[in-house]
């Protein structure tokens, strides 16, 4: 019924321009409200909270093999894509052992103001043998989420493979930004239907007017997109550029979504198909979101990773 009256406001405009469109669509969905925060106020923290849960993880796949540190830091709902979505028990638990080293560094990081979500990003190195031919190279987005004991665990996890990267990544690491007001929520669930409702949006503008306008309007400034076979593109213009000389369509639908209790950073993930062409190939998506000084939902990171055609 949400996204049915969505669709319905959104046809009774078409007479308007395509950049008009998309921004009341984005704007209906930011989801801010007076009634949506409560008055108790968050107690700093630092992204430095997640900085160490991965440096911990690292250390951890190090000692105990890629099976066991994942099952240790595993939040009882985390995912990873093996291509689909399955938990991460039930993906590690059904195996014997992974073999190979796997070593990764953080190098874009993000924290929200409540310090119950957040994720780091950067490049991997996976290698099963003993030369420089059995390296395989890469890009990873792990999402993160507190538990009852206000421990980081990882909630979801996934990557992307491409050639040996030429240049170093520059580092990245944000604190929440104090000048913003972010107060806890008082309704989660309603938190969690408005930043689905807005992904929703997303994904019916892009397929059904235009997949570079809808990422014009909704991308960060300084936002990050993360394609197989590609290294991580930075910044919209990169982003837009890509898209445009590409020349690709997206249709997506969503699947699952979160927001941190402090309204200031979100994640969302689904199914899409992305054509080029006369070719359709079938990817899983992982957005995160990030809320700016209006009040709008902006796409931060967004991450395909491929799944075999039908």
């Amino acid at each position: 019924m949400f996204r049915h009256k969505i669709i319905t406001k959104l046809t009774k405009i078409l007479f308007m321009s395509m950049k008009n469109i998309i921004r009341v669509a984005a704007i209906a969905l930011t989801g801010y409200t007076a009634s949506a925060f409560a008055q108790t106020p968050l107690t700093p923290v630092t992204v430095n909270k997640v900085i160490i849960a991965e440096e911990n993880f690292n250390k951890s796949v190090a000692k105990k093999g890629i099976k066991d540190a994942f099952l240790e830091v595993a939040d009882p709902e985390g995912i990873v894509f093996k291509p689909n979505a399955i938990k991460i028990t039930d993906f590690y638990n059904n195996i014997v052992k992974q073999s190979g080293t796997l070593r990764w560094e953080p190098k874009f990081a993000r924290i929200s103001a409540g310090g119950d979500l957040a994720f780091t990003a950067g490049p991997y190195i996976y290698q099963n043998g003993k030369t420089d031919d059995d390296k395989l190279f890469g890009d990873y987005v792990s999402i993160w989420r507190v538990d009852s004991d206000n421990k980081l665990k990882l909630l979801i996890d996934l990557g992307i493979m491409h050639p040996e990267p030429e240049e170093q990544v520059t580092t990245d690491f944000k604190d929440p930004d104090p000048n913003k007001k972010v107060e806890i929520s008082k309704d989660p669930f309603n938190g969690k239907k408005l930043i689905v409702g807005t992904d929703n949006t997303f994904n019916h503008t892009a397929s059904t007017l235009s997949t570079l306008a809808t990422y014009k309007e909704f991308l960060s400034p300084e936002g990050r997109f993360y394609f197989p076979g590609f290294e991580p593109m930075t910044g919209q213009d990169k982003i837009l550029k890509f898209i445009q000389s590409e020349a690709i369509t997206i249709s997506a639908e969503t699947v699952n979504a979160g927001r941190a209790i402090s309204n200031d950073l979100a994640y969302t993930y689904g199914r899409a198909r992305i054509k080029k062409g006369n070719i359709v190939s079938n990817y899983n998506y992982v957005r995160i979101w990030e809320i700016d000084s209006t009040h709008k939902w902006n796409i931060l990171l967004e991450i395909f990773s491929a799944v075999e055609n039908d």
